[in-house]
């Protein structure tokens, strides 16, 4: 389907097989170092099949050498991802045997390497890896099919008895059956991005005019739901990986209940795409909840596929011996030793643990997250209290993360402490937020801080990197706006995510009621009860939601309430240094007796070190 034509119009009279010939060379003159290529060529070819010449990589082969955890089932999804993506930039040639070439250009966008070749406009892949998900059937089916024997000879007399290495040529397996149109007579115009920019680098864009069948528009696919939900799962566990960290090793903790975990935080994930539980997910809402809510959820294929880039079987050190006799690096085990690396987190909290941090890491970078949270306070430990959540977190000088827990409220309050925090609040105008795959009224929200913990009193606290999130049981990130910029209040009246702060006096005219902002979180001052608010319209600190346009509100009870510092020892460091100081001021101020002219008397402190002159906002209790 589609092999061997042509380009009518453009400038290059090639054949499509040749123009991907052409980039799989480019790729790996450009996006590797010689050493690299070396590495993954030694990587393919010691696990290859070889059949009649023909020398390919089968779903079991790609498994076991990234080794895929079977008690997750992703092998097959990530299987057509490749196959997909090994016909790169021609659609109508896949799904592709994985041949040298069809890997490579695997490797490279896996990586996100193809920016050394690839300069035209924006390159984001995420339309591809749609593409590389999705199928085109009315059915949704989720099996994919496996090369056949009669595949693999067609392969073969069209290329026989060339070898699959990079700068040989190759071609194509013709498309299945699920590829059939279901809307043939729509023709929206869907162009891919890059593989528009690779037909561009390679002078030949109008092949790309040519090489499109309608029945492989975007608007015609779906992930089907159970596909994309085994990828998150999977997404989830290598989301922290490092490079060349085997994950195997991680594939260990996989136990039932783990699993059982890594589903639940899937399911909160993947009723952001499908709140109508649809059959399949389309492209606008994985490209608009991407973008908005995820848009690192591919970051742990990058180091997972780097793996093609080192073989164990080559001894880099003899590789400067090896160069300047001019041969081949030498061949033989590995000898890496193990480094013990710092856990991804010092504890586990009662909401934060492995599986919730990955999730994390969906919008929030990895980089500032693994092994760099230090638990600042936890509720289960620390006690229920403004004072005991201030002696905590004040003099963290970087960003924190907020996560609470707890159980939605019942529409009529059921007790006294229930009925004064429903007093304080504005009468309750919007419905409950929707249970997505919750049963039990558990829901969980968080705050990032991207600035340091303060009282405030008249203006509040964070910049426009500051984001509120909900974590399950839908997962949806609400982003910074510039309307208004009352980002977070901290004060004896509790603590507040897109409110502005709290009034210290009531005015005369104004409802005595909490000002909750349109989109916006608020624990109150015991720290027993908080409530989200989603109003559509938006036109507060944070914007609403990119996928759910009704408006919401859920008021819950506190059942768990964490505040996690990014940072490292550093910051640590520093906050127990600042926390030291002011332990020193208190002393000072309790043992030295002030005469009557007090001004005079702290002025001359202040010059003697023993107190700081901004002393009255540096700790004092606000219990």
């Amino acid at each position: 389907m589609g092999q061997g034509h042509s380009a009518e119009e453009g400038s290059r009279n090639v054949s499509t097989e040749q123009l991907s010939h052409e980039l799989a060379s480019r790729f790996a003159r450009k996006c590797f170092t010689p050493l690299e290529i070396t590495h993954f060529k030694d990587v393919f070819r010691s696990l290859a099949d070889d059949q009649d010449g023909i020398h390919y990589w089968k779903e079991e082969t790609l498994c076991r050498f990234l080794a895929i955890p079977d008690a997750l089932g992703p092998g097959p999804v990530v299987y057509q991802m490749a196959t997909y993506l090994g016909a790169f930039p021609f659609p109508s040639l896949a799904p592709s045997i994985l041949t040298i070439e069809a890997m490579l250009k695997v490797v490279v966008i896996m990586t996100e390497r193809y920016g050394k070749v690839l300069k035209r406009g924006r390159t984001d892949r995420n339309k591809l890896l749609f593409r590389s998900l999705g199928v085109f059937d009315r059915r949704m089916s989720s099996v994919y099919e496996k090369p056949s024997k009669e595949t693999l000879e067609t392969l073969q007399e069209q290329g026989k008895g060339e070898e699959t290495a990079i700068g040989s040529p190759r071609s194509h397996i013709p498309g299945f059956s699920i590829d059939d149109a279901a809307n043939d007579g729509e023709e929206d115009e869907d162009d891919d991005e890059l593989a528009l920019a690779a037909l561009d680098s390679l002078d030949a864009i109008e092949v790309f005019k040519h090489d499109q069948r309608a029945d492989t528009k975007i608007h015609h696919a779906q992930i089907p739901i159970d596909n994309f939900r085994r990828l998150l799962m999977f997404l989830l566990v290598i989301a922290p990986l490092d490079a060349q960290e085997s994950l195997s090793k991680r594939a260990q903790s996989l136990t039932p209940a783990r699993i059982e975990r890594l589903r639940t935080v899937a399911d909160s994930i993947l009723w952001s795409f499908t709140p109508e539980q649809n059959t399949g997910i389309f492209y606008h809402p994985f490209n608009t909840i991407i973008a908005a809510s995820l848009p690192y959820m591919f970051d742990g294929l990058n180091p997972l596929f780097e793996h093609f880039l080192f073989s164990k079987d080559i001894d880099l050190s003899k590789r400067r011996h090896s160069m300047s006799a001019g041969a081949p690096p030498s061949l033989h085990p590995a000898k890496t030793p193990e480094v013990a690396l710092e856990p991804l987190l010092p504890r586990e909290g009662e909401i934060l643990d492995l599986d919730v941090l990955s999730q994390l890491s969906f919008f929030l970078k990895g980089s500032n997250l693994f092994r760099r949270l230090r638990p600042l306070y936890l509720g289960g430990d620390a006690g229920f209290s403004i004072g005991s959540l201030e002696q905590k977190v004040l003099n963290w000088r970087a960003p924190t993360i907020l996560l609470v827990a707890g159980t939605r409220l019942p529409s009529s309050p059921q007790s006294s402490s229930e009925r004064a925090f429903a007093e304080k609040l504005p009468p309750k105008r919007f419905q409950d937020g929707a249970s997505g795959n919750g049963t039990n009224g558990r829901v969980v929200f968080g705050a990032y801080l991207d600035a340091p913990w303060k009282q405030t009193y008249k203006e509040a606290i964070g910049g426009s990197d500051s984001l509120l999130f909900q974590l399950h049981p839908i997962h949806e990130v609400f982003r910074a706006s510039t309307l208004s910029r009352d980002y977070a209040t901290f004060s004896k009246s509790g603590v507040g995510f897109g409110s502005p702060p709290a009034r210290a006096k009531p005015v005369s005219g104004l409802s005595p009621h909490t000002i909750l902002g349109p989109v916006s979180l608020m624990l109150d001052e015991s720290l027993e009860f908080g409530v989200f608010t989603h109003d559509s319209t938006g036109g507060g600190s944070f914007f609403p939601s990119q996928s759910r346009k009704s408006d919401w509100q859920d008021r819950f009870e506190i059942e768990s309430l964490e505040v996690w510092g990014c940072g490292g020892d550093e910051e640590a460091e520093k906050q127990r240094a600042a926390w030291a100081f002011e332990e020193r001021e208190a002393e000072a101020r309790r043992t030295l007796k002030m005469g009557k002219d007090r001004d005079a008397d702290r002025a001359l402190l202040e010059m003697a070190g023993l107190i700081g002159g901004n002393g009255r906002d540096s700790g004092g209790s606000m219990g």
